[in-house]
């Protein structure tokens, strides 16, 4: 199975959890700048919240993905205020006809000392159990 890992991160919080991702699947954890070049049959995506939105740069890889480049896509993200950052990453992606995982996973992203040190190593380890049970 040919799997990708892209991701977002203004604060360090999503590249934490890619570097999760990546170890489990084996897979290289990559910024959204790296575009997929090569079809892929499961991306992870991950990203934050910005002033309650995704950022810039993750709706404009979004909008370079269709579904004979992506076959499948599980959405994982952080977030310290809203729930999380999926709901709006998977509108983008439905509306370029990709197939979206009804499982994500979304824990707490520190915003100064609001949940601070978050995501900490329990989230961590959840994520992990996470991705395992995706594959």
């Amino acid at each position: 199975m040919n799997t990708a890992i892209r991701y977002f991160s203004k604060f360090g919080h999503s590249a934490k959890m890619a570097e999760v991702v990546s170890q489990v699947t084996g897979a290289k954890a990559e910024t959204v700048a790296v575009p997929i070049s090569q079809p892929v049959d499961t991306l992870y995506l991950g990203s934050g919240l910005f002033l309650g939105k995704i950022s810039a740069e993750m709706v404009s890889f979004i909008k370079t993905l269709t579904p004979d480049k992506v076959r499948h896509v599980v959405c994982f993200g952080s977030c310290a205020i809203l729930e999380s950052p999926v709901p709006q990453m998977r509108q983008l992606l439905e509306a370029q006809g990709m197939n979206v995982d009804e499982r994500s996973f979304t824990c707490r992203g520190s915003m100064g000392p609001l949940h601070a040190r978050r995501p900490n190593q329990q989230d961590l380890d959840s994520l992990r159990q996470f991705i395992q049970s995706v594959i």
